[in-house]
């Protein structure tokens, strides 16, 4: 019988043998951008906030030591498009502006789909009442394009669309900013896939 219970009997033993340590250099904190700052009475911490209101947000993480934030956008207006998720005045793209100037040293990712901007909801666009995956394609890479030209660091695209990744990578070269797409591994995905879990934009 194996007995680990001597290895965590005194705070100095587990902090040895601790193989998950957690700090905030791991930790991405979530804002969510929309027309205007919206309490969000179940979990306070996770308001909606306006693009200038997340300034000051913005501005107590760092207080704090909080080195990554993940934007995502809650347009005022949708449609069957979905247009405003690559707008240049889009929510999104107006608070990176506004956050990359003041905290250059804040690590800003951004979440790209299209189901908050489009008026169905779906995370693609829809063709006789279906989801067409490629049509989406072109359009979510259009979407991390003017997400790293409005200052992100990291593209996180969260759709469902087959070959999203490779669509974004695929982008011009002159086009390539330096932004890293980044999704988590599914359970379908290879090896292979996993391996290409991130590319550069």
């Amino acid at each position: 019988m194996t007995r680990l219970r001597r290895l965590r009997r005194t705070a100095p033993l587990r902090d040895l043998v601790r193989e998950t340590r957690l700090d905030l250099d791991q930790f991405v904190m979530p804002l969510f951008i929309g027309p205007d700052t919206r309490r969000n009475e179940f979990l306070p911490p996770l308001g909606r906030f306006s693009v200038e209101d997340v300034v000051r947000e913005a501005e107590e993480l760092v207080r704090l030591g909080v080195k990554a934030a993940i934007l995502f956008g809650i347009p005022d207006d949708k449609d069957d498009e979905g247009s405003g998720a690559w707008a240049d005045d889009g929510v999104v793209q107006r608070a990176l502006r506004e956050l990359r100037g003041r905290f250059p040293e804040l690590l800003l990712l951004t979440d790209v789909c299209l189901c908050e901007y489009t008026s169905h909801g779906h995370c693609g666009v829809l063709r006789d009442e279906e989801v067409d995956n490629d049509a989406t394609l072109d359009i979510l890479a259009r979407t991390a394009v003017s997400h790293v030209e409005a200052g992100a660091d990291v593209v996180c695209p969260s759709d469902m669309m087959d070959g999203r990744v490779a669509a974004i990578r695929a982008v011009p070269r002159g086009r390539r900013v330096g932004a890293c797409v980044r999704r988590p591994p599914r359970v379908s995905d290879g090896p292979g896939e996993r391996a290409r879990g991130a590319a550069r934009v």
